[in-house]
């Protein structure tokens, strides 16, 4: 690239491009968009793309490993087949014009003179003018204003370009010609207003002079805008949607602000993909200090795109970002990564490396891969990438059809947390399931057939520190249900589950272990329904019973049964373990009751209460929790939707003493002007869930008491400005874990973007952080993206 040299206004200059002339075709990419201020953005590989078909994130989701998943690829339609706004015509050249006004005279020569209210149509576009004079011989225009020429019968009018005149000649087309006192609006968003202006090439190029740019209102008593961008001439051609600036100036108030001696290229506001700078983001951290990021965009065809984003900081690092992206007709992928030398690691090359890619294999089959890897979790953080802590690797293969399910993976699992020794944890991990649903011959009913196979390795070859695992499950269940005299829906519940585990490296264990858990049920439901003064009332009780042989899995490490939820989604299942390791076991009965209440208003209510009993107490259970003893904790969940975007939902577990063992509490209310999601939950330590059972059975860890509140809330300050706030408080260390606010204000021209966030989050590697962010959009250039809240416009009064 040559380096010129600036004159002029030229402060500042190398913000302009991206500033006056960046792009926003891809605002909404993680990163680089409003709300990565103030660090509250989506990471980069969390938000959506714009390239590749819509797909499961390539995180576990069956697995529940919660570890960070990849991109949520997406694919846009390519934009190379171009409907331009004046080309080609739409009728035939031959076709006749069609001419409306209040008077119309037609001379020897064949000159038609129009007058008063003329309106022509031809071609799919309209000419609006005073009078006309059309030449006999070339059938040129001569035309006098006001003139107004559009395409009302477009495709997306929205999209084409309009032309306000004083007077002009134009072609028998309504193309090509010269107009004087132009104004051409593109898209209804960018005005540029010019002595004159000449079409050619059949509409396609439309060449402005002594031009004046904006996309902000402008009214008669007050003609200076916001911003303006003057230029000796700019082109636009409408076969590539690109405008071309020669020597603009650029003004703010009619102030001038920078200009340059050259020529800049920038795309109209239908450019959704174009090469070129992306608007800039500057940001202020505790840890790297005052710097900025300078996005380029650069495309590679329809099917790929790369962007480079440098960030420099005054005198705290140096760090090159990376992001590149491709479709096939039958693959996607996504990679983004970084590079950095900073004064936080002094003299260590720092960086990170997240990529992922989808491929569709025939007979429905989908390969996905992964790879996730960082230098260190304070680089993740210090960059605001994402708060992930354990990134995992490797290749997933899933299908998925009406009565079947497959999936597999292998990879590898990398801790960052500073307590967690990735030589004693589950480093490489491979998993298969196979799941089919079928109708069994003579006995009727639903059944399904699961087999699964596990496999884990530890990289340390201590003993029991270093344990590997490998287990091969087969699993059957049978279910059928039938409506009872009374309407009593009562259903037969069968199944068995085998496994077969192979124990390395642990003298504690048998090297081989096979169990067998029959399970035997019968389960009854009662709907009711019922109405008074309007509503209806939808009452169910359940009454479920289950019996499999009582024992207890000693012989058998639990690796992956260690964290046990109690919920209204598993009060009536015959296992709450989440997964093989440990089961429920012994005779026991699921009992509760459902209540609904639907309003002619709208709004409804929900109440499920229940509550577990059993024969004998599970050991499998540890000592206080909520599912532990012969009687579990009462369970009650209660759900209201106003029906008009506020919706609460609460679950409790007590015992008989009414002392709670856990409670949370979710609030979100959707309004135009307001936007809230909250929650808080609760913990006893001495009970509920807060006990966590060991990975050797026996083995009981205490948890500590748990009260914390994550709240996120979007409001209308006011016509233009957009506010959101995120907290996460924890009230038994009484402080908070992380807080941001970030406002935004937009009018017709222009977005801006503020932000302030603050990690209080501290460890041996990770310190407490507060970052400023500040990017700013100039309206009409690059399509606009879609943001909450209203725009403040200005309104011109006559």
């Amino acid at each position: 690239m040559t380096r010129r040299t600036l004159t002029g206004w030229a402060i500042g200059l190398a913000l302009l491009p991206g500033i006056v002339l960046g792009q926003t075709i891809l605002s909404r990419d993680p990163g680089l968009g409003a709300g990565s201020l103030g660090g509250t953005a989506s990471p980069p590989w969390t938000g959506d793309a714009a390239l590749a078909p819509a797909a499961t994130p390539l995180g576990n989701d069956i697995l529940g490993d919660r570890t960070p998943g990849a991109a949520a690829l997406q694919a846009v339609d390519p934009d190379a087949d171009v409907t331009l706004p004046a080309r080609p015509l739409d009728g035939a050249p031959d076709d006749a014009a069609t001419v409306l006004a209040d008077s119309m005279v037609l001379q020897g020569d064949r000159t038609l003179i129009a007058a008063g209210g003329v309106v022509v149509w031809y071609g799919g576009a309209r000419l609006v003018a005073s009078r006309i004079v059309v030449d006999g011989a070339s059938g040129n225009l001569t035309i006098e204003g006001p003139i107004h020429l559009s395409r009302p019968g477009a495709t997306d009018p929205d999209d084409q370009a309009v032309l306000i005149a004083d007077s002009g000649q134009l072609d028998r087309e309504l193309q090509d010609g010269i107009i004087r006192g132009a104004r051409l609006v593109l898209a209804r968003e960018l005005q540029l207003a010019a002595r004159e202006l000449t079409r050619t090439g059949n509409g396609r190029m439309t060449n402005l002079r002594q031009v004046v740019a904006s996309s902000c209102q402008i009214c008669a008593s007050d003609p200076t805008p916001l911003w303006e961008i003057r230029a000796r001439n700019i082109t636009h051609d409408a076969e590539t949607r690109l405008m071309t600036f020669d020597r603009p100036q650029f003004r703010a108030f009619g102030v001038p602000l920078a200009a340059v001696p050259f020529t800049i290229t920038a795309p109209d506001p239908t450019v959704e993909r174009r090469t070129g700078f992306l608007r800039p983001e500057f940001r202020t951290t505790s840890g790297l200090g005052f710097g900025i990021k300078l996005p380029y965009f650069i495309t590679l065809g329809d099917h790929a795109d790369l962007t480079a984003t440098p960030y420099v900081s005054a005198s705290r690092t140096r760090t090159l970002e990376l992001r590149y992206r491709q479709a096939w007709r039958n693959g996607v992928t996504e990679w983004n990564g970084s590079i950095s030398r900073d004064d936080i690691e002094p003299d260590e090359t720092r960086g990170y490396l997240f990529g992922n890619a989808l491929i569709d294999l025939p007979r429905g089959y989908r390969l996905g891969v992964q790879v996730q890897a960082a230098s260190d979790r304070g680089y993740l953080l210090d960059y605001d990438i994402t708060d992930a802590d354990r990134l995992w690797s490797g290749l997933t293969l899933e299908r998925v059809t009406r009565d079947k399910l497959f999936f597999g993976r292998v990879g590898n699992y990398h801790s960052l947390r500073d307590g967690e020794d990735n030589q004693t944890s589950p480093a490489q991990v491979a998993d298969v399931i196979w799941q089919r649903r079928f109708t069994p011959d003579y006995i009727g009913g639903q059944g399904l057939l699961e087999w699964s196979v596990h496999a884990h390795r530890r990289p340390s070859d201590q003993d029991g520190i270093g344990r590997d695992m490998a287990r091969g499950s087969i699993g059957l269940d049978w279910r059928r249900s039938a409506i009872l005299p009374g309407g009593v829906v009562g259903a037969a519940l069968a199944g068995i589950d085998a496994d077969i585990y192979r124990i390395a490296q642990d003298s504690r264990y048998d090297d081989l272990e096979a169990r067998a858990d029959p399970i035997l049920g019968v389960e009854f439901r009662w709907p009711l329904i019922g109405g008074s003064n309007g509503a209806t009332h939808m009452v169910e009780p359940v009454a479920q019973i289950l019996y499999s042989p009582s024992g207890q899995d000693d012989d058998i490490p639990n690796e992956d049964s260690r964290l046990i939820e109690f919920d209204e989604g598993n009060l009536f299942s015959d296992n709450r373990f989440p997964g093989w390791d440990a089961r429920e076991s012994g005779l026991r009965a699921n009992l509760g009751v459902t209540w609904t209440r639907f309003d002619p208003t709208g709004w409804s209510l929900g109440l499920t209460g229940g509550r577990v009993f059993r024969a004998d107490p599970d050991p499998s259970f540890p000592v206080g929790s909520a599912l532990a003893g012969r009687r579990s904790d009462w369970l009650l969940a209660a759900q209201y939707d106003s029906g008009s975007g506020l919706a609460i939902a609460n679950r409790a577990l007590f015992d008989d003493g009414l002392d709670m063992s856990r409670n949370e509490l979710r609030l979100g209310w959707l309004r135009p002007d307001l936007q809230l999601s909250a929650g808080h939950l609760w913990l006893d330590a001495g009970g509920g869930d807060a006990n966590d059972r060991g990975a050797d059975r026996g083995t009981t860890v205490q948890a500590p008491d748990v009260s914390e509140l994550i709240a996120n809330v979007g409001w209308q300050i006011r016509d233009g400005w957009w506010g959101s706030a995120e907290t996460r408080y924890d009230f038994v260390a009484n402080r908070a874990q992380r807080a941001s606010l970030d406002l935004t204000y937009r009018n017709e021209c222009l977005t801006v973007d503020m932000g302030v966030s603050r990690r209080f989050t501290s460890s041996d590697s990770v310190r407490p952080e507060t970052s400023l962010g500040l990017s700013v959009r100039l309206g009409g250039f690059g399509a606009s993206e879609d943001l909450p809240g209203t725009v403040a416009r200005r309104s011109c009064l006559r």
